[in-house]
């Protein structure tokens, strides 16, 4: 996806917790680890609803906002459409599953970082720390879960 406004970030970033809920949500059930296929299922229900979170800054952020164009932002390279759904989620442990999705949310994290350091328009500036906000407190909440999933 070619991203060129706010929308288009928001529209990338909804779609891209929905690909890993669906691929991850695929993967719990050909997983031959108990434990692994728990998390990714748990992980999977994590995404679809940062999905459906997402999808309400795209219907209630500013209009003009979401049409700003972001090439004066310098838009590094997003993140791949994740690799995650390449299968390897199948074999993966629970240890390297956590370790893959954290890494996947720093990505996302890093990007809003990025964008939130050039962004000049006050309005565009809050709803960039508002989205990472929003993807921090999961990734923390989701760290918490996994943590007492660790501990069983």
């Amino acid at each position: 996806m070619d991203i060129k406004t706010f929308a288009d970030l928001i529209d990338w970033t909804r779609q891209l917790h929905a690909h890993l809920a669906r691929c991850l949500q695929a993967s719990a059930q050909k997983n031959q680890s108990e434990r692994a296929s728990a998390l990714l299922d748990y992980i999977s229900t994590h995404e679809s609803l940062l999905e459906r979170a997402v999808a309400e800054y795209e219907k209630q952020a500013d209009k003009n906002v979401m049409q700003t164009r972001l090439y004066d932002y310098g838009v590094h390279k997003p993140i791949e459409r994740n690799s995650a759904c390449d299968n390897r989620y199948n074999t993966l442990d629970f240890d390297s599953i956590a370790r893959d999705i954290f890494s996947f949310h720093d990505q996302v994290m890093a990007l809003y970082d990025a964008l939130i350091g050039k962004a000049e328009i006050p309005e565009a500036k809050s709803l960039l720390v508002d989205l990472r906000s929003l993807e921090q407190h999961e990734a923390m909440r989701m760290a918490s879960q996994i943590g007492r999933m660790n501990d069983l």
